[in-house]
């Protein structure tokens, strides 16, 4: 059977920004930089890289977007929890793959209230380049 998000369409709207990437990197490509100066085209052609590289790292995290569907659908079927949305709400996708998700519970509305989960840009840069501890918890009935 297939999952729920491997149609086309939600394809094409979780992979949303790969494809916003990929033309943003077409479009830096045909910009005639080389006329300005032909070291211009040295950072030019990282910009390409860069966008093209992003790109192929958000589709290939399509697997990791069809197990986090799952883990949030499975985590909400029963009550509704925004904290387990806090982590999506971070990152562009994840809050594409929030979207879907309250859809398909049929709470959409409830997006107002996970938009307050998102963090300001500054906090998420300082937090991104501070060093965190991380802490392994085993429960002891777990059974591997």
């Amino acid at each position: 059977m297939a999952h729920p998000i491997s149609t086309i369409p939600r394809f094409l709207y979780l992979n949303a920004y790969a494809f916003f990437l990929i033309f943003v990197g077409i479009g830096i490509a045909f910009l005639p930089f080389y006329k300005i100066n032909i070291w211009c085209v040295v950072p030019q052609i990282i910009l390409i890289i860069l966008c093209l590289r992003v790109a192929g790292r958000i589709f290939s995290s399509w697997n990791d977007k069809k197990r986090k569907y799952t883990v949030l659908m499975q985590r909400n079927s029963v009550e509704f929890r925004s904290d387990t949305f806090n982590e999506y709400m971070q990152a562009p996708c994840g809050r594409l793959l929030s979207k879907i998700v309250l859809h398909d519970l049929n709470q959409y509305e409830k997006y107002a209230d996970l938009k307050r989960l998102r963090k300001p840009f500054g906090q998420l840069l300082r937090e991104g380049c501070t060093p965190t501890k991380t802490t392994i918890y085993i429960h002891k009935d777990y059974i591997a």
